[in-house]
């Protein structure tokens, strides 16, 4: 038989397909604030990665979901990816998974119900290396194949880590390299390397799991996950709820290693400019190759995390102990009344 491609049935691939950030905002525009309800720690008013709610004794459930469609033909792979992503959005905020639910949209008159079963046994793995079950969901006939998770997890109320926590003179570091979404375009051009597109999907198949750690260092102030808003995105999200201008060092900023290549050949996702015509006017003039970059919409990302300058060395240390790759890509500093990202 022959090899169906997923991916030719993707209107926008992985965190690419997100609606953009000024559109969502037309969208939620209107939506009654969620905070009236005393129990909910986090809601939607500060554009977090999960849901937080109080449930008493010290313990806070926390509650996310996330899908897209196909970002990459293999099935399985498809079902690993879009569950590490809506996994890590519980680590983002600090936190522990413990059950997860499966949200499937499939066409069955394009694509046999086989393929979709293969999609699942991929997210099971995920979920089985994370330590949680797979405990149901819900599916749909639809037009498009689409896939994720709900996903539930549970920790300490005063160890939650919103993105708005940020302070004056913090160091930001990143954990995984951007590129992503530029090599996913690139394999869709058929002019990704192996190598490429291997590093890719190793990174978007491996948990940020480390955030569960994070959220116990009192010198981690602030943290979010780089998904479909790219680095400036979710940066901006960050800075402005907290208050600071974040400056970003841009020849410090970790890429896969043919990013550039694949900028030259014009392999930008559809998202990318979408996403700077959302936030762009928050940030300094840009290159074209650093719009490209830094504006790249990443599937199942890395962490930014914001720590206090002053706890570096430490925060180093327990990287290393824990065996988490981290870079340094910039601070934050007092808001001037200008850009919110200086990008330098």
């Amino acid at each position: 038989m022959e090899q169906i491609r997923l991916t030719q049935f993707s209107p926008g691939a992985g965190c690419g397909c997100k609606i953009a950030p000024k559109d969502l905002e037309q969208i939620l525009k209107n939506s009654r604030s969620a905070m009236s309800f005393p129990q909910l720690l986090v809601g939607n008013d500060t554009k977090d990665d999960a849901a937080v709610y109080d449930i008493g004794n010290g313990k806070a459930i926390i509650s996310t979901t996330d899908f897209f469609t196909p970002i990459v033909d293999n099935p399985f792979d498809f079902g690993r990816i879009a569950a590490t992503n809506a996994i890590s959005d519980i680590y983002a905020m600090g936190g522990t998974p413990i059950m997860a639910i499966a949200i499937l949209g499939w066409p069955l008159d394009k694509l046999p119900a086989e393929i979709a079963s293969e999609v699942i046994d991929g997210a099971r793995k995920v979920c089985d290396n994370a330590g949680i079950p797979l405990a149901g969901g819900h599916s749909i006939n639809s037009a498009d194949p689409i896939f994720g998770l709900a996903v539930t997890g549970i920790m300490d109320k005063e160890l939650v880590k919103m993105n708005n926590g940020a302070t004056d003179n913090c160091s930001l570091y990143l954990t995984k390299p951007l590129g992503i979404g530029l090599v996913t375009t690139a394999e869709k051009f058929g002019v990704a390397k192996d190598r490429d597109k291997a590093k890719a999907l190793e990174l978007m198949t491996t948990l940020n799991n480390a955030g569960a750690g994070l959220a116990k260092l009192p010198y981690v102030k602030s943290m979010t996950d780089i998904t479909g808003f790219g680095l400036l995105g979710h940066t901006l999200e960050m800075a402005q709820g907290s208050g600071v201008k974040a400056i970003i060092e841009y020849d410090k900023v970790p890429r896969i290693e043919g990013a550039e290549f694949y900028i030259k050949q014009e392999c930008i996702p559809g998202g990318t400019n979408r996403n700077f015509a959302s936030y762009g006017m928050h940030v300094s003039p840009l290159t074209p190759e650093q719009k490209a970059l830094l504006c790249d919409p990443q599937t199942s990302g890395g962490l930014l995390v914001a720590v206090t300058n002053e706890s570096q060395n430490e925060f180093k240390a327990f990287a290393s102990a824990q065996k988490m790759d981290i870079t340094k890509i910039g601070h934050t500093q007092k808001q001037d009344g200008s850009y919110h990202i200086e990008v330098i």
